[in-house]
């Protein structure tokens, strides 16, 4: 089943205890992001005081005790669109209580996470999140089998990633 607007956001509403995710892509193709990608890439930094939706829910949800988080599995050298993530929405989304971790890959193995990107809400209803090559999304699919493997592989990206300020400023 696909899942868009209100089902989509209904994932959400009603976690009651966390919503998760694994990030395996170098790029996202969002065209609403478009024009702020081309000036990171002129050299505008994102202001000190930026604020956004996502970052008034995950106040909102840690201020109920939920939390929010992700690891996103990268390579380096990271790529223009993870330099603009991480300049312009990560270093301003751990400080709105989203525990963001990063699992650099360049030097080790897969320690056999998937290839797929998903969202895990309160480790038991799963998300797939489908892109195209380029980072452009398909569609969210529900996952309508045991979560059992998506429980395992957040927690060894948990295990085997660092908090995204810790990674960045070593």
């Amino acid at each position: 089943m696909h899942l868009d607007g209100d089902a989509w956001n209904d994932c959400f509403d009603s976690m009651e205890r966390e919503a998760w995710r694994l990030e395996t892509l170098p790029v996202y193709t969002m065209p609403q992001e478009a024009e702020k990608l081309k000036r990171f890439l002129a050299g505008e930094k994102s202001p000190d005081d930026y604020t956004s939706a996502w970052m008034d829910e995950v106040q909102q949800w840690t201020s109920e005790g939920k939390n929010v988080g992700r690891v996103h599995v990268v390579t380096r050298p990271l790529s223009d669109y993870l330099r603009f993530e991480f300049e312009y929405y990560y270093r301003h989304h751990v400080k709105a209580g989203e525990d963001i971790r990063i699992l650099d890959l360049t030097e080790r193995e897969n320690p056999g996470l998937p290839d797929q990107d998903f969202w895990m809400f309160d480790d038991s209803k799963v998300v797939l999140m489908n892109y195209r090559a380029d980072g452009t999304q398909i569609n969210r699919e529900l996952y309508e089998s045991d979560p059992e493997p998506y429980r395992q592989w957040k927690q060894i990206a948990v295990a085997k990633s660092v908090p995204f300020l810790e990674y960045v400023s070593g």
